[in-house]
């Protein structure tokens, strides 16, 4: 079990390859990768809501919600909050191409990437919910719509006060969101990858954080079923103070901060993600960490 366990420095070098890797990646590729990522997060938080409605227990879809996350990561999709984490740190490390030029155009690329996969969920999930646009809605569908407008309209009754909550609460998303994606380096094992996910996915979701991604099913999910949110509210009380305090979370909090304190790497390997599990079979795991 002693050799599942990735140390400190040997999660640095995983960061920064991943992030050379990612920064490597073609748009069409961003594109695909950045979908189905976000379709990935919108199926768990609609299976997070159906298990909270069914149970009466928001902690029960909580424990649920994680899942999703860990199909993203270790199928090698492309998530915007895992990028806000990780992009920086090659950056930092001035690590290949990873120009700050370079790495807003790989956001930009995986943003659209996500938000087309989970809207496309949202529009699937609502013509089941409403049989086609001719049935009643559920307690699920009440609740979806319930959940869009808290997350916009009751901001704005707030005003910056609002502002600064959405704000905020997303400093702390992807804080958590970030280290889930981080510590999953500290194991080379499948279960322990999901493992380390699992935790910090948990903090964020039970705690009612803001998560860009999910929130890119979230809103357009309730606006379909008849939500009083506009499109403007969606994205000035939600959508862009979200994505920037993930930013500042997953950035600052996770990648550059975890980046700094182990960060004394000198070089890091190639890593062929096809052959990285053959590498680590019979190599130091701190050296050669596990990739996604």
């Amino acid at each position: 079990m002693d050799m599942d366990y990735v140390k400190p420095q040997g999660i640095v070098k995983g960061m920064l390859s991943t992030a050379e890797v990612k920064q490597n990646l073609p748009v069409h590729q961003l594109l695909m990768r950045g979908a189905l990522a976000g379709g990935f997060l919108a199926v768990a938080t609609s299976l997070a809501v159906v298990a909270a409605v069914e149970t009466g227990l928001w902690i029960v879809g909580s424990l649920l919600f994680p899942f999703g996350l860990c199909l993203a990561i270790l199928l090698g999709m492309e998530l915007l909050t895992s990028s806000f984490g990780l992009l920086p740190c090659a950056t930092a490390a001035r690590k290949g191409n990873a120009t700050p030029r370079r790495v807003l155009a790989n956001w930009s690329w995986v943003f659209l990437g996500n938000l087309l996969g989970s809207t496309l969920y949202a529009v699937l999930l609502a013509i089941v919910l409403t049989t086609g646009g001719t049935g009643d809605l559920s307690a699920v569908g009440t609740k979806l719509i319930k959940i869009a407008e808290a997350k916009t309209t009751y901001y704005a009754a707030h005003g910056m006060a609002g502002l600064l909550t959405v704000f905020t609460k997303a400093i702390l998303c992807n804080w958590m969101v970030s280290l889930a994606v981080v510590f999953a380096y500290a194991s080379t094992s499948l279960s322990g990858k999901m493992l380390a996910i699992w935790g910090p996915t948990v903090l964020f979701f039970a705690q009612g954080f803001e998560h860009t991604v999910v929130n890119m099913f979230a809103i357009p999910m309730g606006m379909l079923l008849g939500a009083n949110v506009s499109l403007s509210a969606w994205w000035f009380w939600n959508q862009i103070p979200v994505t920037l305090g993930n930013l500042v979370g997953g950035m600052m909090f996770t990648g550059l901060a975890i980046y700094y304190t182990h960060g004394n790497v000198t070089s890091v390997p190639s890593v062929n993600i096809a052959g990285a599990s053959q590498e680590r079979s019979s190599a130091n795991p701190e050296r050669y960490p596990a990739s996604f």
